[in-house]
């Protein structure tokens, strides 16, 4: 079931931290995914954290510095694919800094004792999806969806800040994709709503109410399931969400691989990670 009539094409890849850990099921089902588009997706060799939240908002030089390692370890001659909105908003930014700041570009060549690559592609996984033949690909599952109303949730970190403005808008791929496999998308108000990310750890009181309204909203679209792109948004809307009513939220490399037909025995180990489970509703709709 293989895109590419070719051999398998090598990609960099930076999971991050939230796909390292509490997202894994993300982690494995976009693998598996790009596995069968005809990529090899390999991953940087001692990875670190991109600086994210956590970092850039009390110590830039540090953040910069944590965003550089990963750059400096990317070997040349590849793209880099990045799956998290926050690592990609870091990394991509990092090196922004660096063709523009000649003195940032000398830390970097002291620290990692090397030139910066210049010429590093850093993609987020949206592109290739975006750019592929997917309906070709999906011929005999052109349906597989049909019946199934969703919400898309991209979150707040594809919306890049005002240095990266030229960068590409992601909004409106997953609805493109999942609409061509016979879904329904379903227009709402919390597309990139803050889900409020990190401080989860340190003010889930304030989180809450934000992810309960996020989730109440979904409900109130009457949309059988949310689709994340975030994997940071993923766990703050499963694991903060206080409703009484839920409905199942899927990583999109999870939805489009079971509707592209893939996955009949991975889906096991993903969505079993899952709180609110959505193998009942794939199973409605015979997907499973």
């Amino acid at each position: 079931m293989n895109m590419s009539n070719s051999s398998m094409t090598d990609l960099s890849y930076y999971p991050g931290c939230s796909l390292a850990t509490t997202a894994k099921e993300n982690n494995r089902s976009l693998i598996f995914l790009f596995q069968h588009l005809g990529f090899n997706l390999v991953e940087l060799e001692d990875w670190n954290c991109c600086g994210s939240s956590s970092a850039h908002s009390v110590d830039n030089d540090l953040a910069f510095d944590l965003a550089c390692r990963n750059l400096s370890l990317a070997p040349p001659g590849r793209p880099l694919l990045v799956a998290c909105p926050s690592c990609i908003l870091r990394l991509r930014h990092a090196h922004l800094q660096l063709k523009q700041d000649p003195v940032a570009r000398d830390r970097y060549e002291e620290k990692w004792g090397k030139p910066y690559n210049a010429g590093l592609e850093i993609l987020h996984f949206f592109d290739f999806l975006d750019n592929l033949d997917l309906l070709k690909f999906a011929e005999v599952n052109r349906q597989k969806l049909s019946g199934l109303k969703f919400v898309t949730y991209y979150g707040c970190m594809l919306a890049r800040p005002p240095a990266m403005r030229n960068e590409k808008n992601y909004h409106g791929v997953m609805e493109k994709i999942l609409s061509s496999l016979g879904a329904t998308p379903i227009n709402w108000a919390y597309s990139s709503r803050c889900c409020g990310t990190f401080l989860t750890v340190a003010r889930p009181d304030v989180v809450t109410p934000v992810v309960n309204e996020i989730m109440q909203g979904a409900i109130k679209s009457d949309a059988d399931f949310i689709v994340t792109a975030c994997a940071m948004c993923h766990m703050n809307l499963e694991v903060r969400s206080t409703s009484k009513q839920k409905i199942p939220i899927l990583h999109f490399s999870e939805i489009i691989s079971v509707a592209l037909g893939l996955g009949k025995k991975e889906h096991k180990s993903w969505f079993a990670r899952h709180i609110v489970d959505p193998r009942p509703l794939l199973k409605a709709i015979d997907l499973l």
